[in-house]
């Protein structure tokens, strides 16, 4: 896989811009809203969360979205020629261990997020945020603010729980899962969601606006320097990944609302380091360095230099490549639950975690769960010792109990554990 790091280039950071609409062709509006992740939709289709009156009201028209394939795929193209071009996920050189993992955690979300640590300007946020073109397709309400799963009881939103008991048909739309990024002066409301001011003010009615949790439910959620964010949103984010909902409680609005993501952030550890109890909520964490060889880095600095000058003729280079990942991804994430492992790797794991003396279980569901995705990237069945070889580092890493006497590094000391018990 040809790739290059980038600096933190503001042409690499993803921002998608709201498209405009005409105003008379509200349905072509509704089918292709949820095709852009930077747009906030939420306060055009959801309104009196936690008032009686209002609940009694159906939110979804029958529609056939089918009938307007034309629209969402015209959205679709306006919608990529709106954002900023993105580096290629395929054209970053080296850092191998932080672009598995990232991949690991689009087949299967379950694992349950990346923490990246590692020296500044090594590509960690252009990484991430080159993700973006390589993201599934998944099936989603339309108009619904928190991209419920029209087939998973657990990841709807409230009032499409309550279509599907009344027996409601639904309209249903495909979207790419969406990225969301974290700002680390985004306020709590914000977050979180707070009560509509624009529809109290116009309206008189309490109405939630739904927060940045909202959009982020069944997407990926990247929190950049993550080991400087405020004390008070830690605690929010620990909650939203402890229960998988976030729960609301603003001026007479009591509302919880699915909010299940793929919690991504990235940090120098020079700078501070993370809470425990957050580092614990990372499925995986991978460690980055600066590339030492000199024609590699010359190597970064041409194609750099190449992609500032004319993103589009670059990212067209890496077409083939990137639909090649693409289409790699969408089938390792098809033939998932047919990956088997056996039980005797699976009393292995446990006893490399136990004899490490790691915390708790996550661990060594995190490390079965990483095996497998690992072994449907590479287009197996079941699991080798080898593909647990590979994961177990970046499972375990971070679950350690530090011990400032300890002169070797954590990730050597687990994979000589590993040689021990797997020999």
């Amino acid at each position: 896989m040809a790739s290059v790091l980038g600096t933190r280039s503001s042409s690499a950071i993803l921002a998608s811009r709201p498209l405009s609409f005409p105003a008379s062709n509200s349905k072509s509006a509704i089918s292709s809203l949820s095709l852009n992740p930077g747009q906030n939709y939420g306060r055009r289709f959801y309104g009196g969360i936690g008032i009686e009156e209002k609940m009694g009201r159906a939110l979804f028209a029958v529609t056939n979205v089918a009938t307007e394939v034309n629209s969402v795929e015209q959205a679709q193209k306006r919608s990529k020629e709106s954002q900023r071009p993105v580096y290629p996920f395929t054209a970053i050189v080296g850092q191998e261990e932080m672009k598995l993992c990232l991949l690991l955690n689009v087949i299967d979300p379950k694992i349950g997020g990346v923490m990246i640590m590692g020296d500044r300007g090594t590509g960690k946020s252009t990484t991430v945020r080159s993700l973006v073109d390589l993201l599934p397709v998944i099936k989603v309400v339309v108009g619904d603010p928190y991209n419920s799963d029209p087939e998973d009881p657990e990841a709807m939103g409230i009032e499409v729980r309550e279509s599907v008991v009344k027996g409601e048909e639904l309209s249903i739309t495909f979207s790419k899962i969406n990225m969301v990024d974290l700002p680390l002066g985004a306020t709590e409301d914000r977050v979180c969601g707070t009560i509509d001011i624009e529809k109290a003010l116009t309206e008189g009615v309490k109405a939630f606006e739904p927060g940045l949790l909202a959009k982020a439910n069944r997407g990926i959620l990247y929190v950049d320097e993550v080991n400087l964010l405020d004390d008070h949103l830690v605690d929010v984010l620990l909650d939203s990944a402890a229960s998988g909902w976030n729960t609301v409680e603003r001026e007479g609005i009591s509302i919880s609302h699915p909010a299940r993501f793929i919690l991504i952030g990235s940090g120098n550890p020079e700078e501070g380091e993370l809470r425990p109890q957050l580092l614990d909520r990372f499925g995986m964490h991978a460690q980055v360095g600066t590339v030492r060889d000199a024609e590699l880095r010359v190597k970064i600095v041409e194609e750099r230099a190449r992609f500032d000058k004319n993103p589009k003729e670059f990212r067209d280079s890496y077409k083939a490549e990137q639909a090649k990942l693409q289409q790699q991804i969408a089938s390792a994430r098809s033939s998932l639950p047919a990956v088997q492992i056996d039980h005797d790797l699976k009393v292995k794991i446990s006893k490399v975690c136990a004899e490490l003396n790691v915390d708790g279980l996550r661990g060594d569901i995190v490390s079965n769960r990483a095996a497998k995705a690992l072994a449907a990237l590479k287009g197996r069945d079941k699991v080798s010792a080898e593909d647990i070889a590979t994961v177990i580092p970046n499972c375990l890493r971070h679950r350690l109990r530090k011990d400032p006497l300890e002169s070797i590094d954590s990730g050597l000391l687990i994979i000589e554990k590993f040689y021990e018990v797997f020999s």
